[in-house]
């Protein structure tokens, strides 16, 4: 019996400290990442303001467990995708994305930039943020996102990049 109440008090004690030590870390988490690409930001909006665009240039918009709904709505593998369009600039795009079993939404906004040189430079810059539930094991594991959403990140911008940037 004394052994089953040690277990059980240590089960509790260890639940407690994880749990404290997890809600030292924050409760949003922001990955961002950013890339510089020689075209005006007209021509850029074909492939960002809707889902057929990013089918060009993300990796895994054209698998078989991808399907779009419409131009705005879709569901890659068990991920549902939902893009709005901010109505004060359309030069920002937000969207939704939200997976009902693992229980997590992300927000995501894909920014068009103009710079003002001489060569039409635009930056585009993709943040995704997530708010996070108190429990230790969303707060430990959000410690990975960034190296696991921001290498996605990068490499699709990367897409985009040489994709844009070979058109005529």
């Amino acid at each position: 019996m004394k052994l089953i109440k040690l277990a059980v008090i240590s089960v509790v004690i260890l639940f407690l400290l994880a749990t404290s030590m997890g809600l030292l870390f924050p409760g949003t988490v922001v990955v961002s990442r950013a890339v510089d690409i020689t075209a005006n930001k007209d021509s850029l909006l074909p492939y960002v303001q809707n889902l057929y665009g990013w089918q060009k240039w993300i990796v895994g918009m054209n698998t078989a467990n991808t399907t779009l709904q419409s131009a705005y709505t879709g569901t890659l593998g068990k991920t549902q995708v939902h893009i709005t369009e901010s109505p004060a600039n359309k030069y920002v795009v937000t969207s939704v994305w939200n997976n009902q079993e693992q229980g997590w939404q992300q927000n995501g906004t894909l920014s068009l930039i103009q710079q003002d040189t001489a060569q039409a430079t635009t930056v585009v810059h993709w943040q995704f943020v997530q708010q996070l539930h108190w429990y230790p094991w969303e707060r430990f594991g959000s410690m990975m996102n960034d190296k696991i959403l921001g290498t996605m990140m990068e490499q699709n911008l990367h897409n985009l990049k040489k994709m844009v940037e070979q058109l005529p």
